[in-house]
């Protein structure tokens, strides 16, 4: 038979869904479930009936009422039994649960909500947890939203607003702010794909820095740069133009620092797969790009979305001749479930297959400098495909 802490539990699951038909408007309809197969001692039965009994309501108080039912029973003859167990109403659910308190202040802040945002009322109806979590941060998330609906996509850094609050408060409330912002802003107002906070909803983020070393003394010169070697914003990099020259992208710091003196060549230390920052550079389609990356099931997906953007990239030391040559280095790898990469060359695909499915990376610095030095300036020569 059951107890009346299982009793408290089935109120416990039954909290939220009253909660939505509350928000809904609707009437609070009486709850029941029935008290379970009773014990089969006389023993037994009576101490689960005191048991359930002592935690039944009286007249004035709040919980559960029993329904009980008059029985013949075998072994124990006649016995009057409780069957059923009701919820009468909301209070007694509340009480049962242990959420009184926090219905009281879920009212206030639906309340709150609908005085100030009535545009949020399908979204406090879907998600009352989250409403409920959100309970003490209320009166500066609404102030947040005010500030959007005013002054959508403000162009500053977060810490740039002009709202009461401090910097942190929208740094640490970013997910909450997000569904709110797209309930109640317009559809023009925010950027539903874009994959960051400030992106969605126009407010300016640290550029990532791409870091370049000229290669080339010469070109440095013609480009009036004083130095060797910057770390610029994509922003401003793409307000640069380098078309024509050749881009070796590396992946590793030392591979990068190393690269030799080359003509009308130019290094970047790539991101990982945080490379598609460079997307944002329009000039580099008009560069001939050789990417080296670590021979691992990784290195051919940072690849394949490098070519998901700039198409002509040819790939440098990532082929079966340079595994081979330096097999003895290779080392586990990192698990990769992917085995379909769309940008690949044939024999791309099948080195990236069997790395992925033996778990293998050689990393970069394993390749001899020799043999690297080798390989880039072959392929400088050789004519682009």
């Amino acid at each position: 038979m059951i107890t009346p802490a299982e009793i408290s539990l089935k109120a416990e699951r039954q909290y939220l869904p009253c909660v939505q038909g509350w928000v809904r408007g609707e009437p609070f309809m009486p709850l029941s479930f029935p008290t379970g197969k009773p014990a089969t001692d006389f023993a037994g039965l009576r101490a689960e009936v005191q048991r359930i009994q002592a935690g039944e309501k009286n007249a004035g108080s709040l919980g559960y009422r029993l329904e009980w039912q008059t029985q013949q029973k075998r072994e124990l003859n006649t016995q009057t039994l409780p069957v059923r167990v009701w919820l009468d109403t909301l209070e007694d659910l509340l009480y049962l649960s242990g959420k009184a308190r926090e219905f009281a202040d879920f009212c206030q802040d639906v309340a709150l909500l609908r005085d100030q945002l009535p545009q949020l009322e399908g979204w406090v109806e879907r998600a009352p947890r989250k409403l409920i979590e959100q309970h003490a941060d209320w009166p500066d998330l609404l102030t947040v939203c005010h500030y959007f609906l005013e002054h959508p996509r403000p162009e500053l850094y977060i810490r740039e607003l002009p709202i009461n609050m401090h910097t942190k408060f929208i740094e640490q409330h970013q997910g909450i702010l997000r569904e709110l912002l797209e309930e109640i802003l317009p559809a023009e107002a925010f950027l539903a794909e874009a994959p960051t906070f400030q992106q969605r909803f126009g407010l300016r983020e640290e550029e990532p820095l791409v870091r370049m070393r000229f290669l080339d003394n010469q070109l440095r010169q013609r480009y009036a740069l004083p130095l060797d070697e910057i770390s610029v914003p994509c922003s401003q990099l793409a307000e640069l133009d380098f078309s024509g020259q050749t881009c070796i992208i590396t992946e590793n710091k030392m591979t990068f620092l190393t690269l030799p003196r080359l003509s009308g060549t130019f290094a970047t230390l790539g991101g990982g797969f945080g490379i598609g920052a460079l997307a944002t550079i329009p000039w580099l389609r008009a560069c001939p790009i050789l990417y080296w990356g670590d021979l691992d099931a990784q290195g051919f997906q940072i690849l394949s979305q490098l070519r998901a953007f700039l198409p002509h990239v040819t790939s440098l030391m990532m082929d079966e001749a340079t595994f081979a040559t330096f097999a003895t280095f290779s080392v586990p790898g990192t698990l990769c479930r992917a085995r379909v990469l769309p940008s690949l060359t044939p024999e791309e695909h099948a080195l990236f297959l069997r790395l992925a499915q033996e778990t293998l990376r050689l990393e970069q610095e394993r390749i001899s400098h020799v043999y690297a030095l080798e390989q880039i300036r072959a392929a400088l020569v050789r004519p682009a495909t």
